[in-house]
């Protein structure tokens, strides 16, 4: 059959791709700016840390790294998000069990299970923290309790970034194990309830510690009532620990951020993604905005270790919603 001139002409890509080979259309990745999908509004400590990471990181690929927040269902839209995309690492998701973990749990519509993604690395340790109200009459962990158990007293209204989030598991088995009446009034993100509790609409939260939870409380506008777990924090050493008390001895959290794919995302763009991130951690600016947010810099994961601290964290999430029997709703 002969061809016209136009026919021919149309021909020729698709000769010279097939005379290429298989990885003829294939770019090299990234050849676009990447998208950070932070799970919280902007103004949040999850926030900072993806602006510390996105300069560096863009940096480390060769490419822009944006910057986006979609708050709302503790977490999981933007989580949602990330799995409607491809698999392409061309989105990473900045998260932590709060929103991986323990979102399905909680909430009967949200069908995406933990092992549908892929952690690359840690990038903070977070500590935790409960504040107060500026107004609230107790300085520690003890005199919170005994006012929550007190007959006939009003239940406590407790924040946190939303139903079935990490801040509201804790806050649930802290009264679980001291018997105080209290109630959950859950919110998008962190700086929304920070400004609520600012005008004492709720009375405390268990949040990841941020350096200007100091300067709040030095100007009297929240109290900090004390570090979760055994030991005080280096990052404030006033703050009393939880274990320095009598009625949550031994009550011991923390949270970390980390960045994740989608699973199934190419072997080439996860090794990619690890090496840039690598080359990040050791960035001294990355390091100078990460510790003047209040976090703590976890060393870089290797692949495998990352995975396996996912299925660890997963399982004992889990085994904590099972004991305070968190229904989905």
């Amino acid at each position: 059959m002969k061809l016209t001139r136009r026919q021919s002409a149309a021909l020729i890509p698709l000769c010279l791709a097939l005379a290429a080979g298989p990885g003829f259309a294939a770019e090299p990745y990234p050849a676009r700016p990447v998208t950070v999908m932070v799970p919280y509004p902007a103004g949040g400590l999850s926030d900072s840390i993806a602006r510390a990471l996105s300069t560096p990181l863009g940096k480390a690929l060769g490419q822009p790294v944006i910057v986006e927040n979609l708050g709302g269902a503790s977490g999981a839209l933007a989580a949602q998000k990330l799995l409607n995309a491809p698999a392409d690492g061309y989105m990473v998701f900045l998260g932590s069990p709060g929103e991986l973990i323990l979102p399905p749990l909680a909430n009967a519509a949200i069908k995406y299970r933990t092992e549908d993604f892929r952690m690359l690395t840690q990038l903070t340790i977070n500590p935790l923290v409960l504040v107060a109200r500026k107004d609230l009459p107790a300085n520690n962990v003890d005199e919170l309790v005994a006012l929550g158990r007190k007959p006939g007293a009003k239940p406590f209204a407790y924040g946190s970034v939303g139903f079935g989030s990490m801040y509201h598991l804790i806050a649930e088995d802290m009264a679980a194990q001291t018997g105080m009446a209290v109630t959950h009034v859950p919110y998008k993100g962190m700086a929304p309830l920070i400004q609520d509790m600012g005008g004492d609409n709720i009375d405390f939260a268990v949040l990841p510690y941020a350096t200007s939870f100091r300067g709040m409380a030095d100007t009297g506008r929240m109290k900090l009532l004390g570090w979760v777990g055994d030991q005080r924090s280096a990052l404030d050493k006033r703050i009393p620990a939880f274990g320095e008390g009598q009625s949550l001895k031994h009550f011991n959290y923390q949270t970390w951020a980390g960045i994740m794919v989608r699973k199934g995302t190419p072997e080439d763009v996860v090794q990619r993604l690890h090496k840039a991130l690598a080359e990040t951690i050791l960035n001294a600016e990355y390091r100078k905005a990460l510790e003047a947010t209040g976090s703590e810099i976890a060393p870089l994961n290797a692949l495998a270790d990352a995975s396996r601290l996912m299925d660890q964290e997963a399982a004992r999430f889990r085994a904590i919603a099972r004991a305070i029997k968190l229904e989905p709703q």
